[in-house]
Formats: C-alpha cells, structure tokens, sequence
C-alpha cells in the first residue's frame, strides 16, 4: 500500500509539473526536504512570483476530494517549511511569494484541479 501511495504521488507530482510548465511556470525544485519536518512538492516561478505548490493525488473521489487533506495544521508546515527554504536560499530573485494547490484525479484521463493563491 505504502509503494502504491509513493507510485500515486509521483504520478500526480509529474502531471502537476507538466501542467504548470505549459502555464508558463519556471520548476526550481521539486520534492524539496527539510530533515524530517518534511518536504515542499514543488517550488517554481510564475515571472516575479515565487510559488510554493503542494500536490495532492488520488485515484478516486472515494474518501473525498484530493484537496480536502490540506488542512490549517498542513497548510502551517508547509509555510514554515518555506521560510526555512528562503532562509537557506537567500540569493533567490523573486517579488511576491504565492502558495498554490493542485489536485488530481488519477482516472483513464486525469481531471486536474488548480487553485492559485490558496493562502
């Protein structure tokens, strides 16, 4: 089950990143780790904005929504991890800082879901 999540998630992750390469996006990172507090999925620019993008796969609706799992608490980790990100790489160019979702059905055509701006 824990390989098949992993499978999922890195499905999603590369379907995200291709959807936001065509809008345009710059990837800087993907799967950004900081010790153990965790990992930002996808760190990129859209022109002077530096986005932080969480990515949440499933492959039905079944225990709802793919985005519904990003909570307050999910939401708190991944801002702080990304002020430890800045901290870490202070030489970054950027003018407004952004925090995305993107979630995906992973069906025969997958459905994918952007919400920009989120927090």
């Amino acid at each position: 089950m824990k390989q098949q999540n992993f499978l999922k998630g890195k499905a999603g992750e590369n379907l995200a990143i291709n959807f936001l390469e065509k809008q345009g996006f710059k990837i800087i990172e993907k799967n950004w780790r900081f010790s153990r507090m965790g990992e930002l999925d996808i760190i990129a620019k859209d022109k002077n904005t530096l986005v932080f993008i969480e990515v949440k796969a499933r492959s039905s609706n079944f225990f709802g929504n793919p985005l519904e799992s990003v909570d307050e608490k999910k939401f708190n980790k991944i801002q702080k991890l990304a002020e430890i990100y800045l901290t870490k790489n202070p030489n970054i160019d950027f003018k407004d800082i952004r925090f995305d979702l993107i979630g995906i059905l992973l069906k025969e055509k997958p459905e994918i879901t952007y919400f920009k701006g989120v927090y």
